[in-house]
């Protein structure tokens, strides 16, 4: 009698995961096929799944895969590990947005393996504000999907620890947090559709000011999934009305990084009584001839957990994301 031990990412599909096995659950239909970051081929954009079956001490190693997710040469990945490795070494201590420009960045949820399961139905029922792009084993610092060498303890500029719905912490490494229970969940984050705004000419304010994205807890309340419920959370960039529609159909095209925006205007309609005071990140100016364009966000998770308030977990620091290897356009469905 065996038993599985995932060592690579799993995929964006249903899974049953419990404190010694991953089980594989077939879904009723397929997903959006993407355009790969080469010139030929499609993949879903589901990562693979890689596991290890456990015999009598001798190891004998399957793969399932959903297809063939193409990746890029080690030379090309450059920027996302230069990234990584200079936060690593504390050479880069505040937020990402704008790091490795072309490379898809990641929220970070770490909870208890006896809640993983809980967390990623929660996952697949909210998918604009947790879209997931991997997830690592029990105890495994890594998810190679996203990155050869990525590590999940001290690959993010900082980190938020939680104990009972309390943020007791915020290093710049959670070495000494880490368990053999930990389970990460990588979660899209809008700084990879932001390229895609800049390319077009639509302005983001926040790189206009040098500051961190406004972030606002709202009263659209997300569907729970096991103990985990609570608020959504939404980014806000200020636009022109016609770079907004525009900034709707450019951003439809990356649904694996919170997609389109969830709202327009009258911030009042979703519970912000005050864009000047947002609960995260810093807040920017919006002029005259501009409207409030509002979008899922992955802190989502941070509000959640303030509400159901779990014995122990970690997440990013807002605005510290998770640098990873994967191209933007791999995430594009058009």
């Amino acid at each position: 009698m065996g038993f599985w031990r995932v060592i690579g990412a799993v995929s964006k599909r249903d899974l049953d995961l419990s404190f010694n096995r991953i089980r594989f659950i077939q879904p009723g239909g397929a997903g959006a096929r993407v355009r790969s970051s080469r010139r030929h081929g499609w993949f879903q954009p589901y990562l693979m799944i890689k596991w290890e079956e456990m015999r009598d001490g001798n190891s004998v190693e399957q793969k399932l895969t959903t297809a063939t997710a193409r990746r890029e040469k080690p030379e090309t990945l450059a920027m996302g590990r230069a990234a990584r490795l200079a936060i690593r070494r504390n050479q880069h201590a505040g937020p990402t947005s704008g790091l490795a420009p072309g490379f898809v960045q990641a929220n970070l949820a770490i909870l208890p393996a006896a809640l993983a399961q809980d967390f990623l139905h929660f996952c697949h029922r909210n998918p604009k504000p947790c879209p997931l792009i991997g997830i690592s084993a029990p105890g495994d610092p890594h998810i190679p999907a996203l990155g050869e060498d990525l590590d999940i303890r001290t690959d993010l500029p900082r980190y938020r620890v939680w104990r009972a719905g309390a943020r007791v912490d915020e290093p710049n490494d959670i070495v000494k947090y880490w368990r053999d229970d930990l389970v990460a969940f990588a979660i899209g984050c809008s700084f990879s559709f932001e390229q895609a705004l800049l390319d077009d000419g639509i302005e983001l304010r926040h790189k206009t000011c040098d500051c961190t994205v406004s972030m606002y807890r709202t009263s659209v309340e997300t569907v729970p999934a096991g103990p985990f419920h609570g608020p959504l959370v939404v980014s806000m960039r200020p636009m022109k009305p016609a770079d907004a529609i525009r900034a709707v159909q450019i951003t439809t095209r990356f649904p694996s990084v919170h997609g389109a925006p969830v709202h327009l205007g009258k911030p009042e309609m979703i519970g912000i009584s005050d864009l000047a005071s947002p609960d995260w990140g810093d807040p920017v100016p919006v002029r005259d001839d501009e409207i409030p364009v509002f979008w899922a966000c992955g802190v989502t998770p941070q509000s959640v957990i303030m509400a159901t308030r779990p014995e122990f977990c970690i997440t990013h620091y807002p605005g510290a994301m998770l640098v990873t290897d994967r191209r933007n356009n791999e995430f594009a469905i058009m």
